[in-house]
């Protein structure tokens, strides 16, 4: 007699995403999503190895498994079962809020003014160096934990709020230590390239980052202290400029971390056409993206993370997600958590992308699962219902996935979080 982790039975839909083992999707097959579709009640079975080993009919499972025991069953009767969502873009490692500048955003200051007045990053950044690796910890896994509850069962993390070695790897190893405290799944980015420090100029940052940050936290990685996916770099004007972003990039890419990074957010700096010369794996905002960088990403594949809950706080125009679509690049979500923009749910930024990007809801569920997953290097492993996945899931309080979008700000659509097959939120 076989033991599993977990049977899911009598969902009305099971949302797979995909069902010809695909890794990305884009352009038109970006706007189908693979449902299975039941009135008698559909199954997903995970093994104590937490991967998806079997879905279908109630009826087929039963027999399949008739010799089987669970260690956990759940009825999801007038229910439809969902992959975890993955958030592709997240600054979550601070302390510090900023609610002050959000009134002087709202009064007329722009990005870029309340940064050069020594807000924005600088007030998180003289925040973080002065706190605890607890401190940073705590008020990390508390986030974490609340975007489990909205839905995200993978999350991309970043540092960049240090700007010197030992901030950025104090806010690398909170993300080390809330590992074994949510359940929350991260990728962790390496972003010490966010802003020039105070005192210092685009080269020394540059330098600085090359010769002393990389090399520490590649030295930490080495040991298993740390385990760094990518590196960022913030490519602005009045930030890093196009010669040292390409820098940082190649180094960070020499020593084995993808690039995924910021570009053409507040201005147009052809990042769109760099990152693409350099097979990033993916680029952050793009509210500026020049139609010949659309192009080119969509050549290479580079996948666009959009950030709809940017455009939205700061009144930005937004990127062109219409076009990206059409031309056949692959699009992600991220809900760019931070202190500037404070949304820790995937939902409410789908919704967003929706009404603001113009994207349709299979878009919209696509590029926050399977495609977001891309983006972090993890879709063979995450964001479809597929045999061998890993089973991360929602159980979602209404018969059609579409509900999870149009219930703008709902917070107790969700039933169940289940991480690897374990059970990690229950809605009440």
């Amino acid at each position: 007699m076989s033991e599993y982790r977990l049977r899911i039975h009598g969902a009305a839909q099971l949302v797979l995403i995909c069902t010809n083992g695909e890794r990305i999707l884009c352009g038109q097959d970006q706007r189908k999503v693979a449902t299975l579709e039941s009135t008698t009640g559909l199954s997903v079975v995970v093994g104590n190895d937490g991967c998806i080993v079997d879905f279908g009919d109630d009826s087929t499972i039963s027999e399949v498994f008739k010799n089987a025991t669970f260690e956990n069953e759940i009825d999801a009767t007038g229910m439809c079962v969902t992959p975890g969502l993955v958030d592709a873009h997240t600054h979550p490692v601070w302390v510090g809020d900023r609610v002050h500048e959000f009134a002087m955003k709202l009064a007329g200051a722009t990005y870029m003014e309340v940064h050069a007045a020594g807000g924005g990053i600088f007030y998180t950044v003289d925040h973080v160096r002065k706190a605890s690796l607890e401190e940073l910890t705590g008020s990390l896994c508390e986030r974490l934990q609340k975007m489990l509850q909205c839905g995200t069962t993978l999350v991309e993390s970043k540092s960049g709020y240090g700007l010197d070695a030992a901030s950025e790897i104090k806010m690398l190893r909170a993300m080390e230590e809330a590992r074994d405290r949510v359940a929350l799944e991260i990728s962790s980015t390496y972003c010490g390239a966010h802003a020039i420090p105070k005192g210092s100029s685009e080269q020394e940052a540059t330098e600085d980052v090359i010769t002393v940050q990389l090399p520490a936290i590649h030295s930490l990685c080495e040991a298993g202290e740390l385990h760094v996916d990518n590196i960022d770099v913030f490519h602005e004007q009045g930030v890093f400029g196009t010669e040292s972003t390409r820098q940082i990039l190649i180094a960070g890419k020499n020593l084995g971390f993808e690039l995924n990074f910021h570009g053409d957010e507040l201005h147009y700096n052809a990042s769109a056409e760099l990152g693409a010369s350099l097979d990033a794996r993916a680029i952050s905002h793009l509210e500026e993206i020049s139609p010949a960088g659309v192009e080119q990403m969509a050549e290479k594949g580079t996948i666009a993370v959009l950030l709809p809950t940017t455009a939205y706080i700061l009144r930005l125009k937004h990127p062109p997600a219409r076009d990206m679509i059409e031309k056949g690049v692959p699009v992600a979500l991220g809900s760019d958590f931070n202190p500037n923009a404070h949304c820790l749910s995937m939902p409410m930024t789908m919704h967003l992308a929706c009404v603001n990007l113009r994207m349709s809801m299979p878009e919209v569920l696509i590029a926050a699962t399977l495609n977001a997953a891309a983006a972090l290097n993890r879709s063979h492993s995450h964001g479809s219902i597929e045999k061998g996945k890993v089973g991360d899931l929602l159980l979602v309080k209404a018969k059609r996935w579409e509900h999870l979008i149009y219930q703008f700000g709902s917070s107790s659509l969700i039933r169940h979080v289940v991480k690897a097959g374990k059970v990690v939120f229950t809605s009440a």
